[in-house]
């Protein structure tokens, strides 16, 4: 488990010299964890024998081997060409490594890899995610769930403001998009802190490790679609009126902000960081149901 930031395959330049495989790249970001770090961050992941683990980022395995001594199966998704050389000359029967990025899976191909190593307990997530593409993995994690895919929970590691973002409440500046559309569909916990002495070398910021257990919609909404549109619309202007935020909502002919928020019950003086999850979607249902 490494933080691999970056996301995206970059080609090396003709006069760029090849780093030693293994070695922190900056290119991805790479921070490796110190195994007394690792150990507790596998003690969070609390592995069973039955489980079947995707790690997202295995890097140097600290984590992986960790998961793989204790767990049935361990699929590992690295994006680094390097590492997965090396993870292959030391993987046991029972990891399999595979290379790519991870957020160009559909929820189709991720349910064919785990099918094939797959036993009979549960599927789970661990990794320690890119910073700069936490958020999308997330997403990414949220649509394999969405579409079918059994998920028993997903235990990753996050730069500390991002996990801050996922538990934050309605009126906190941490309150937004990425709060409202997880939440809607997992529960969150946080499980540990992590200092930036936990790797080499240090980043710049701390990280946590959170738990997420994916779920049907809660509360339930009319069109996933329009809830989803609704929240980001509203949160591009977060610091309106609901009145004048929801203007960015392109909602069709007929669906007046005034009017909406009326069918809602909600007073369009509030701010969009003041709704509850039950709030927005009770006001993403108001524009989803038919203008009579």
């Amino acid at each position: 488990m490494t933080a691999d930031r970056g996301g995206v395959r970059r080609r090396r330049g003709r006069s760029e010299a090849r780093p030693h495989p293994g070695r922190a790249k900056k290119r991805f970001g790479q921070h490796f964890l110190e195994p007394a770090w690792a150990d507790k961050v596998t003690a969070a992941v609390a592995p069973a024998p039955d489980d079947t683990f995707v790690e997202i980022g295995p890097g140097r395995a600290a984590i992986t081997s960790r998961l793989a001594a204790r767990a049935g199966r361990v699929i590992a998704f690295e994006i680094d060409r390097d590492l997965t050389t090396l993870l292959r000359q030391q993987a046991p029967p029972n990891l399999t490594i595979v290379e790519g990025d991870f957020l160009e899976l559909t929820p189709a191909l991720f349910a064919e890899h785990v099918s094939r190593a797959a036993g009979s307990g549960p599927t789970r997530v661990a990794g320690n995610l890119p910073y700069n593409v936490a958020s999308p993995i997330l997403f990414k994690l949220m649509e394999i769930a969405a579409a079918g895919v059994p998920l028993a929970d997903v235990t990753v590691m996050l730069q500390r403001e991002v996990a801050d973002r996922l538990l934050a409440q309605p009126g906190t500046a941490d309150y937004g998009v990425l709060t409202v559309l997880l939440r809607h569909r997992a529960s969150v916990e946080r499980l540990l802190q992590l200092p930036a002495g936990a790797f080499r070398p240090p980043p710049k910021v701390q990280s946590t490790v959170v738990r997420l257990r994916f779920h049907a919609p809660d509360p339930p909404v009319l069109d996933d679609l329009t809830f989803t549109r609704l929240t980001q619309a509203m949160f591009t202007r977060r610091r309106k009126t609901l009145a004048n935020a929801l203007l960015a909502y392109e909602s069709g002919a007929g669906r007046r902000p005034g009017e909406m928020l009326a069918r809602a019950g909600i007073d369009g003086r509030r701010r969009p960081e003041t709704l509850t999850l039950a709030e927005i979607a009770r006001l993403a249902d108001a524009y989803a149901r038919p203008v009579l």
